[in-house]
Formats: structure tokens, sequence, C-alpha cells
């Protein structure tokens, strides 16, 4: 002591005074209860009333809270001098023992004067946990072996209440196999065990799902669940059963070696070695069974090893069991009877006892072609067998039969060598085995030609258009005709039906190559005299008989500009001037002289024009270039000539144009009586002039050769003789209108002619006009040289034999 200074002394005597107050201050101790996992801000306790304090000492001495070996769960309102929750009680996480009573102490410290009061805080247990099990799933393996009663330890489940509120009870799923038995410990702690009530069977039942429920005597009880499952062991307590105890199976013979027969498949109930199976002959299986027929032990697959024979053995017969590898293994056995199907293995025979290689195509339906034998080695179904022909295409042929496995092959359509010249002919002959065997043999029949088809030619008339004035020898066209049969059946010759036209053979005007059927024009033909021919030509084979066809050619002359128009009136001689007398007092208009002209050509190229050419006083005429008409065109003065000269050309309108010229001489005299030949008196006889005789004769020698035509023509259509050709007189040319029937040698068919001129209506020209009273008629005189031709109109066009022919008459009288 005589070391410590007096300071210090003073301070420590000070603390050991100021402890044993503090502690005498502190004996008393107050305790409140309250459950846990109150809220926040609950209230526990009037602290200020509980110790007897002044609700604003609190905050005047600093009252604090102070816990003793926990957290700070409580606090002091110093405001009202309550006790308060700071914090959720959890009663499992201060007291981790599992005691039923529970308590929290603290301390409240006042200061100035320091005061502590002691308290203490009982925190009471509710039922807030459930039951939870260490496992969740716990396995267990039982054998199917395994007696009832036999028991099985479970793992419990645990709670962190007490009291009441800890695990009251267990329960267990519905099960007919399993129960429970519940223990109780020493510390109240309930334990479970799992008890066999039932016979397992593994077979029925392999796998039990079961529950445990643990439930608490907390209000309202919690639960908590754990699922056990049962897995029953195996023992070897099932046979092998095959699915049926006699198998029948079929197998052909002549089967190649590893020909599946059948597949044994027994069962057995068991797992694992007790399930698996190995299949094995019995002593019951003959030795020669075994040798035809293999066994697989672990797959019962039976396949053939030997040769099975029909003929030696038609069924086997097998006893086979099936045994497990269990310890004590266990067996089943079945028998298998293998019968034997007899294999349609020989092919049917077709054997051609007679044939006709080749038939013309003319035979007959019915007709027979071979005698055809079928057999077949087999019996029974497989020996049956059926003959029929190809059945790619329809045949005009059928099979009949004539007697038992004997056919006779009949044709039964016609046969037409140009459709088809050769036939394969397949011969099928089929048995009824299963699967049906077949055999073929192949026919080959040639069909010969004969003479049945008539050329044809590729159209049946022809047009051919030739110009004028052709050369002759000039190829016209190619005519070809097709025949369809073969060799000389299909050599054709081509010929011109002969036939006469005004006494002129057509073989003489047309020539045609009998090989290729070339057509030449033998002569140069002039459009002027020939307009058109028309007659047929033949096509005939080389067969026996011949056929022939025919076609009908029209050969139509196309016109040339070739001929000069010919100025047939005002007449005059040739080489000289035509003179024309015309009164001086003519009025204006008046018609002098007409200028006609003719063309022997046709169409444009007989189209004629008129020009003046020369004129002495263009003002006095007037030529009309289309009718050729001479008017004057004023009246004659004193001034005027006596004689005016004009030169007319006539012109024609081909390519390239030709032309003819007329010299016309007018004179002019005072009076007009002293140049008429005629009056305004009727005439006279004695008034008769040379020319008028002419024309009464040249019409009556008309007349009479019309009628005499129209005689003959009458005669001939009554008596069909061979017509001649009717020459025209030259005198009486200008005026023929005839018609001419024309015969042909060979079709005897009539054509109608009529004979056309294009000049005809000049022949009998008559310009009549008035001058002055008088009657003046001018005849013109028609030259020598005129053009005639004629031209067939035909009736029909057909070339039959039966229809009218057509008949191209050409004549030109000199």
């Amino acid at each position: 002591m005589a070391l410590i200074p007096a300071s210090l002394r003073t301070r420590l005597v000070v603390g050991v005074f100021s402890f044993f107050a503090m502690w005498g201050f502190a004996l008393s101790i107050t305790r409140y209860s309250i459950p846990e996992e109150m809220e926040e801000g609950s209230f526990v306790a009037n602290l200020a009333t509980d110790l007897g304090l002044d609700i604003r000492s609190l905050e005047e001495r600093k009252a604090k809270l102070d816990v003793i070996h926990s957290k700070n769960y409580l606090d002091i309102n110093k405001d009202t001098g309550e006790l308060v929750i700071r914090e959720k009680i959890d009663r499992e996480s201060i007291c981790m023992t599992k005691t039923t009573s529970c308590f929290l102490k603290m301390d409240v410290i006042l200061s100035s004067p320091v005061r502590i009061f002691n308290i203490e805080l009982e925190i009471m247990d509710i039922n807030d946990n459930a039951p939870v099990f260490r496992r969740k799933t716990m396995h267990l393996d039982i054998s199917e072996a395994t007696l009832p009663g036999e028991r099985f330890s479970l793992t419990n489940a645990v709670d962190a209440d007490v009291g009441a509120n800890s695990i009251k009870t267990y329960y267990l799923s519905e099960s007919k196999y399993f129960n429970i038995d519940i223990q109780t410990g020493s510390d109240g702690s309930k334990y479970v065990d799992l008890v066999l009530s039932g016979n397992l069977d593994r077979e029925e039942h392999a796998v039990h799902d079961l529950i445990l429920t643990a439930v608490d005597g907390g209000v309202p009880p919690r639960s908590g669940t754990a699922s056990i499952i049962i897995n029953v062991l195996d023992i070897n307590d099932n046979a092998p059963i095959f699915s049926q105890p006699v198998y029948a199976v079929n197998v052909s013979e002549n089967s190649a070696a590893g020909t599946v027969v059948m597949t044994l498949n027994a069962t057995d109930l068991d797992e694992g070695t007790n399930a698996q199976l190995v299949y094995s002959h019995t002593l019951y299986t003959s030795e020669k069974t075994q040798e035809l027929f293999s066994l697989d032990p672990n797959s019962g697959e039976i396949k053939v090893k030997g040769v099975i024979d029909y003929e030696e053995s038609q069924s086997f017969e097998m006893h086979i069991q099936a045994q497990d590898r269990g310890t004590n293994p266990l067996s089943g056995h079945c028998k298998v009877t293998v019968f034997v199907t007899d294999l349609n293995d020989n092919y049917p025979e077709v054997t051609i006892k007679s044939l006709k290689s080749s038939l013309t195509e003319d035979v007959s339906v019915g007709t027979l072609i071979a005698v055809v034998s079928v057999s077949d080695r087999d019996s029974g179904a497989n020996g049956e067998v059926e003959l029929s022909l190809n059945r790619q295409e329809t045949l005009p042929f059928r099979l009949s039969k004539s007697s038992e496995g004997y056919f006779e092959m009949l044709v039964s359509k016609p046969l037409d060598r140009e459709v088809i010249s050769k036939y394969d002919i397949i011969l099928r002959v089929t048995d009824k085995g299963v699967p049906p065997l077949s055999e073929n043999e192949t026919i080959t029949l040639e069909i010969l030609d004969i003479n049945d088809n008539a050329p044809t030619f590729s159209q049946s008339f022809y047009t051919i258009h030739v110009m004028e004035n052709n050369p002759p020898g000039a190829l016209l066209t190619s005519l070809s005709a097709f025949d369809p049969d073969l060799n000389e059946n299909q050599y054709l010759v081509y010929f011109i039906m002969e036939k006469e036209i005004v006494n002129t053979s057509m073989s003489m005007l047309f020539s045609i190559n009998p090989e290729n059927g070339d057509l030449y024009a033998l002569k140069t033909f002039d459009y002027e005299r020939e307009r058109d021919f028309l007659f047929h030509i033949e096509a005939r084979d080389s067969g026996v008989p011949p056929l022939s066809t025919n076609c009908t050619v029209h050969i139509i002359i196309l016109d040339q500009n070739d001929n000069t128009p010919l100025i047939v009136s005002p007449w005059r001689a040739q080489g000289s001037v035509v003179e024309e007398v015309i009164p001086r007092s003519t009025d204006k208009g008046h018609l002098v002289a007409k200028v006609i002209a003719i063309d022997a050509d046709s169409e444009q190229n007989a189209r004629v024009t008129y020009q003046l050419l020369q004129i002495s006083d263009s003002t006095l005429f007037s030529l009309d270039q289309y009718n050729g008409e001479i008017r004057t065109t004023r009246m004659f003065s004193y001034r005027d000539p006596r004689q005016q000269r004009l030169v007319i050309v006539a012109k024609d309108n081909g390519q390239p144009s030709l032309s003819a010229t007329v010299t016309i001489k007018i004179s002019t005299v005072e009076h007009a009586m002293a140049f008429s030949e005629t009056t305004e008196l009727p005439l006279d006889y004695d008034m008769f002039t040379d020319l008028n005789l002419y024309l009464v004769i040249g019409l009556g020698a008309v007349s009479f050769l019309l009628l005499i035509t129209i005689l003959v023509i009458i005669v001939l259509k009554c008596q069909k003789p061979k017509p001649k050709a009717i020459k025209i007189p030259p005198a009486n040319r200008n005026s023929v209108i005839s018609r001419n029937s024309v015969i042909s040698q060979r079709s005897s068919t009539i054509a109608d002619s009529t004979l056309i001129s294009s000049d005809a209506y000049w022949y009998s020209l008559f310009l009549a006009e008035t001058r002055k009273g008088k009657v003046v008629v001018r005849q013109p005189i028609i030259p020598k040289g005129a053009g005639y031709f004629v031209s067939s109109i035909p009736r029909s066009i057909g070339p039959s034999e039966t229809t009218d022919s057509r008949a191209s008459t050409l004549e030109y009288s000199k």
C-alpha cells in the first residue's frame, strides 16, 4: 500500500464502494414471459411502472438495456417507459438444447445515481417448425423370400420445437405388404420401424413406393414426409414357359442351308440369370432330325442344316426344352412338327409338232398354223399347265385345245402384210404351282404379199399451167403414185389414157415417162388455138392380175402477147388507103368513120386502144381512144382543103405492146346527094348489089351448117358412135357456133365443146347512120387469117370410168 500513490488509493476506495452499492441495488429480479416470433415494436411490459420509476427520469438518468450473452432483441421506449420488441425472437436460435424453458437475461441500468434492475424474459415455444426427415428418400432391398413379420429400421424425423409441438406420431401410406411400428425413447423421442406384413412376389410387384409422414402435436399440427422405395429381390421361383406346347411349321423342300424354319420364344418371369434361357434337344429328338436341323441354344432359332427332300420324308418332329441359369435351374418343354412342302421344281415343256413358217396375207380365218404339245413332270397343281400367246399385243391368232396336252394355233382375223409383215409369236406355257414356273417358245411367221393394193396418186386431180409457145419436149410436171405392196406388185408403169381431140391423139400432144411419171409436152401450144386439155393418166402395177388407178390432169395454156391487133373496119386491101367521102356542110360531132381492131390474144393482151399517129389538121377531127370513133370537132370552112389524111394506130395492152395502123383519106363534097348510094325511098329489087347478095348467101350457109351440126349431135348422142371432127368451111368461119362431142376410146366418156370466138361479134357488124334522110349500110369484110378456138366445158371432174370425161377439141381451119 505504501508504494501506491495517494491519488490512486483514493480512486480504488471509491470504486470498491460503488461496486458494493450497485450489487445491493441489483438484488431484485423482474420476470416476463412472451411467445417467440413477436412482431417488431410489439409491447412486452411497462418498465417505468413495474420498476417504480418516473418516466422523465428514464431520459434524465440515461436508462439503457444491457442483454447478457445474446443479441439485443428488446428496446426501452423512454417516452412511454415501455419495453418493446426490437427484432423478432426465434426461440430455437437462442436455446439450442431441447429444453422446455428458455430465458433471455438483461439488465436495466440507470445513472446519477447508478441503479441496476435485473430482468429475465422467458421465450415460450410456438409450433413454427415442421418435422423434417434427415433423408428424403430411403431405399430398401428385400428378397421376395423374406417371411412376414420381418422389421426394417427407418430414419426418424426431427422437430426443432419442444413439448407438445414436437413429433407426436408417424403415418405410412396404404400398403397390403407393409406397416409401421412406432417406439418412444427415454427422452420422449418417437422412433419408427417398417414391418413386413405379407408375402412378396417380385413377378407380381417388383418395386413398392411408400410415403412415411411425421406429424407434430402443435395446433395446427405440422408434418413432414419421406419416400420409401422398396426393391423386391428375385429368387428363381418361375420355370420357363413356351407360348404353346406344340408348334407346326412348313418348310419347302430343297431349302438352302441356313434357311430359318422358325424361332422359339420361351419366357421366364424371373430376372437376371434366373431368366436367361438355354434351348436344347431332348432325348426324344432323333439323330436324323438333328442332322437336318440346327437349334441355336441362346436364341432358339431353328435353321435348315441338311438337304430336305419331300420324297424321302414329309414331316419331322423335334422335342425341345428351355432351361434357365438359376442356382436351382428350372425348365420348360415343347414339341415342334416340321411339314415339308413339295416344291414346283420342274419347268413345264412346250414342243412344236408341226409349223407353217409363212402364210400369204389372203389366207382364210381358221387356217391351221402349228400343232403344239405341252407337259410338266410335276404332279397335282404343279403339273397342271396353261398355254397362252404373248399378251403384249393383240395377235390375229388363237389357240384351240385339240386333245389332252395338245393345242392348235389358228388364224383368227384377216391378215394384212402392209400392216404387219412378220409376227414373232411367243408361246408361253405356265403351270399352276406356287410360285408358277413358265417356259417360252418363239415362232416366227412371215406374211407373204399378194397384189391386193392398187396404186394411189397423192392427188386425184392435177392442174398444170403451161405458157404458150413452150418448146417441144418441155417437162411439165412429175406425177408419182405409191403402192404399198412388195416386189413386182409395187413396180408401177405410167401411161396416158388414149383420147382424141379433133382427130389428134393425146399421145401426140403429151408424153409420160412410164417409169417415173414425168410428163412432157410434145408440141408447142398456141393459146389462140388451144386453151386447155383434160385427160387421164393411169398408174398400173406389175402384179397378177395387175391393179391400176388413174388421176385427172388439167393442162391450162396461158396466154402470151404474141398476136398483133388486126384492123377489121374500115376494111381495105393490103397496103391500100381507106377513102371516106363526107359533105362539107357536116356539123360538129359528125361521125366520120369508126376504126375497129381485134386481137386474137386474151385479157390485157387483147385490150386495144386507138391513137392518131398522123393528121392533116388536128383541129378538125378527134379520135376516141377506146371505141375508135372519128368525129368532126368543128364545121368545115372555105379555107380547109378538100382532102384530109389521117393515120390511126391500134395498140394492145400486152408487154411488150403490139400495134397496127390504118390510113384514112377523107374527101369533102359540096352536095350530099351526089355521093349517096341510097335514097330515102324503099329499096327496089333492082337496087341489089353484089355485097347484098354475098350477105344473103353467107347467112344461108351459116344457118344450114348450124342445122346440120344440131342433127349430127342428136344422132351421136343417140347412137354413141365415134365422132369425127367437123370441118368448118372457110367461107363461114365468121359465124360458126357449134358443139362437138368426143368419146374417149379407153373410158368411153363424152365431153361437150362449145365454139367460142373472140371476134365473132365483128363478123356481122352493121354500121348504120342517117345522113339527111338517107340510109347508108356498110358491111365490113372479114379478112383471112382470123382465129377460132374451141374450149371444153367439163361436166364433172372425177376420174371414174362411169363419169363423163372431158375433151379438149382443138381445130383451126385454114
